[in-house]
């Protein structure tokens, strides 16, 4: 009985990304800057949940404790929404691409259908194969960064084209390559992005240059183990 409540606790607090999302909609609608800082808050809270709630559940065996609830089709179903359906409604929302181009966000859409339904999105290896639907990260740069309209629609195009490209792309919370490093860096991005949402920060514009690190490094690396393993393969 003890392990089944605590495998109950742990999907519970997978659902509480549905909190997030709705929390992310409703900020999203009321749309002033101070809803929308509150949005990427509430994002960021989602996927501090979605990267710690595999170890959980591992740790807590919830597949043999409850077979009969499918927690990897809960953590689907929210991410879909806090990663890709959200962060695009909010794009659209703030108006960062060109006046008349907004349908171009349903390439982002449907490409993110596609890597969420493919049967190797995760590999065994450890990486995500395509990019791996990180609209909220996308989001939050066109809208802090102020971007040029068409350069942040280049962006989302060429992002949603990456989706269909196989390359690999670092997944660090199930111990893939690079993982310790990805985490470490991850956890500093995290504490930037954080203050520069807080609005308190003097220098908030300089940090969100400065926190371009993070998505570089990451982008980079996942596409330098891919053009290794091309060439050792």
């Amino acid at each position: 009985m003890t392990r089944k409540i605590l495998a109950w606790c742990v999907h519970l607090y997978t659902g509480m990304g549905l909190v997030c999302a709705a929390a992310i909609a409703l900020c999203i609608f009321r749309g002033t800057p101070e809803d929308i800082r509150q949005a990427f808050l509430w994002m960021l809270l989602a996927t501090l949940i979605d990267a710690t709630d595999g170890t959980l559940a591992r740790a807590a065996d919830v597949k043999h404790v409850l077979p009969g609830f499918d927690g990897r089709r809960l953590d689907d179903l929210i991410d879909f929404q806090t990663y890709t359906t959200l962060p695009l409604l909010l794009i659209w929302r703030t108006a960062v691409l060109p006046p008349g181009y907004e349908a171009w966000l349903l390439l982002a859409l449907l490409a993110s259908g596609y890597g969420f339904s493919q049967a190797e999105a995760k590999t065994e290896d450890g990486f995500f194969l395509g990019f791996p639907s990180y609209w909220n990260i996308v989001a939050f740069y066109l809208y802090m960064l102020g971007l040029p309209p068409f350069l942040a629609l280049g962006i989302v195009v060429v992002c949603a084209v990456l989706t269909f490209v196989p390359t690999k792309y670092l997944y660090p919370s199930i111990g893939g390559p690079l993982s310790k490093v990805t985490i470490g860096l991850g956890a500093v991005w995290t504490v930037i992005v954080l203050i520069i949402l807080s609005g308190k920060a003097p220098n908030s514009g300089e940090l969100v240059w400065i926190s371009l690190f993070y998505p570089m490094y990451y982008m980079g690396a996942s596409w330098l183990i891919s053009l290794r393993g091309a060439r050792t393969g």
